[in-house]
């Protein structure tokens, strides 16, 4: 796989950091019916849709760090899984404080992930359950739109202009 000469992740870096600094307390303050109550097209709730950025989080860290030491890293996707992560993890019932919390921290944690990456490795691939090549390069740049989409759920069910 080729490099990017340069590879420079501060959009990445400092996008992840704007959205949790313009979200965190707006997420904070919405109430409880529109957090619980209001769906998505995918029958998800605010809470639901802020666990599944948990576990984005959770699994992105893992094959970020793991790509580092392997090459064609062989670790398990969740895509096709997503809606089980979701209800085993009874996200839905989770204290909304400390979800808003781990989502945040562990959006700052992806951000010290990213600073530190080694860009040597950055050609290191991971294929996913369809069997889609994805470098190191490619899920880090990924990353911030994945979080762009479901913020913009966010925003919808919220009623945000």
């Amino acid at each position: 796989m080729e490099i990017s000469p340069n590879a420079d992740f501060s959009i990445v870096i400092d996008g992840i950091g704007q959205v949790i600094r313009m979200w965190e307390n707006k997420l904070l303050n919405l109430p409880v019916e529109t957090i619980s109550e209001k769906r998505n097209t995918q029958n998800r709730t605010i809470k639901q849709l802020i666990g599944h950025l948990i576990d984005s989080a959770s699994n992105n860290q893992q094959r970020m760090v793991r790509l580092q030491y392997s090459t064609n890293l062989v670790f398990p996707d969740y895509t096709q899984d997503n809606d089980l992560w979701i209800a085993i993890q009874n996200y839905q019932e989770s204290d909304w404080i400390s979800l808003v919390g781990l989502w945040k921290y562990y959006n700052l944690h992806i951000i010290q992930v990213i600073k530190n990456v080694d860009i040597s490795k950055l050609g290191n691939i991971w294929t996913d359950f369809e069997g889609n090549v994805v470098t190191l390069e490619d899920m880090i740049n990924g990353y911030l739109g994945h979080l762009h989409l479901h913020m913009g759920e966010i925003k919808e069910l919220a009623d945000w202009k």
